[in-house]
């Protein structure tokens, strides 16, 4: 009994470690976003369908969003946000991206909840929540929230006849003619199936295993990640022949081609002999 339980606390706490070699050794899709510092940051993030979700991905980007959702300065900035009809364009645009699609599919990468499974372990992760909670100044604020200068500003921009008038000319926005042209559009069309068919959609993880290259480069001497540590260098391999890559058109096209009518690539010439 004694072993079983040494044996879980070990696996338990080397599963940090090994999440944070995942990521270290994860390609880098693309960079990350920095996290937002505002109120107006924030909200200009979570009415983007393109990186909204950023904060259910990352515990590291959930805690600075729980921190900011919690301040009575996010609500009256969000109410200002609702009276204005630029920001209701701007996020129904983002809705037609096809990033909107990424935002989505990057859940299907394990290294997401990798993450989130070693912060449930993590003591600072309570900790920062915890904190944030239980902040004396958030508390003040929320009960100062009645005498606050932004929250009359926006009970008094009900009054103002220029939010109405935004709301009238609205229609001649860029913003609303691109969204209402946006269905004639074949590029939108074509970018959503791109976003469905690229590996890099669904996260590192899967960019390194569906990738083309992947299946077609061949290993050198020098490609050992292991080199360095006691198991030495890869020995050098003939060439294998490309695996069949059901990801790429190219592979499907080369089926249908006629047998023998490839034309054999050049020869280069022989030196000639020395008499």
């Amino acid at each position: 009994m004694k072993i079983k339980t040494l044996i879980t606390a070990i696996a338990l706490g080397a599963l940090p470690v090994f999440a944070t070699a995942q990521q270290a050794a994860a390609p880098a899709a693309q960079p990350a976003k920095p996290v937002p510092q505002t109120p107006e940051a924030w909200l200009q993030r979570m009415t983007d369908f393109t990186q909204n979700m950023s904060a259910y991905k990352d515990p590291r980007v959930f805690v600075p969003w729980f921190n900011a959702v919690t301040e009575p300065g996010f609500y009256t900035t969000m109410g200002n946000l609702i009276m204005d009809p630029a920001g209701w364009l701007r996020m129904m645009n983002s809705m037609i991206d096809p990033g909107a699609y990424r935002n989505v599919a990057e859940f299907a990468d394990p290294n997401v909840y990798t993450r989130w499974l070693a912060a449930s372990m993590d003591p600072n992760f309570y900790t920062a929540l915890l904190t944030t909670m239980t902040d004396p100044g958030k508390m003040m604020r929320w009960m100062m929230m009645p005498m606050d200068p932004k929250l009359w500003s926006m009970m008094m921009n009900t009054l103002n006849p220029g939010m109405y008038m935004k709301w009238m000319m609205s229609p001649l926005d860029p913003k609303a003619i691109n969204l209402m042209v946006a269905p004639m559009n074949p590029n939108y069309y074509m970018g959503w199936m791109g976003a469905a068919m690229d590996p890099k959609t669904y996260g590192p993880m899967w960019s390194g295993f569906l990738s083309p290259a992947g299946y077609t480069a061949t290993p050198a001497a020098t490609s050992n990640p292991w080199s360095g540590t006691g198991y030495g260098a890869a020995p050098a391999q003939a060439s294998a022949p490309a695996m069949f890559n059901p990801f790429d058109p190219n592979a499907w096209a080369q089926m249908f081609t006629v047998p023998g009518s490839q034309v054999p690539a050049a020869q280069p010439a022989q030196p000639a002999a020395k008499q």
